[in-house]
Formats: C-alpha cells, sequence, structure tokens
C-alpha cells in the first residue's frame, strides 16, 4: 500500500527549480542528501514523485514510509 506520508532522500541540494516543483513537500537539507517529506495519494503518484525527481537529474538515495 502507497498511501501515507513519505521520506525521499535524495543527493546533493535541490535548485530552486527542483524546489519549486515540490512545494506541497517539506525539503530539509541533510548534507550531503537533501530529504523531501510529503503525503503520497496512491502507488502511481508515488511513481510519479520519482519520475519527477529523476526526470530533474536528482539522483535518488531511498523512499521510505514515514509511520
Amino acid at each position: 500500500m502507497a498511501t501515507g506520508r513519505y521520506e525521499f532522500r535524495v543527493d546533493g541540494r535541490l535548485s530552486d527549480e527542483a524546489r519549486a516543483a515540490f512545494l506541497d513537500m517539506q525539503i530539509t537539507e541533510a548534507p550531503p542528501q537533501t530529504v523531501l517529506d510529503g503525503d503520497v495519494l496512491d502507488e502511481s503518484h508515488l511513481h510519479g514523485i520519482i519520475a519527477q525527481l529523476q526526470a530533474l537529474g536528482i539522483t535518488v538515495v531511498s523512499v521510505l514510509p514515514v509511520p
């Protein structure tokens, strides 16, 4: 089940363009990574977020549900 809150860890810092694409998520710098935290509506939404990160050239390190 993909519904709920998720944490996305990505390499490096996000550009202003990338930050603007994820305004609905909390973004926290955790050098050398950045953590995006937000609600995921369903599995399709989860895959869409990952695809959007990759389309922006961002390397996804991990995706974990937040208990």
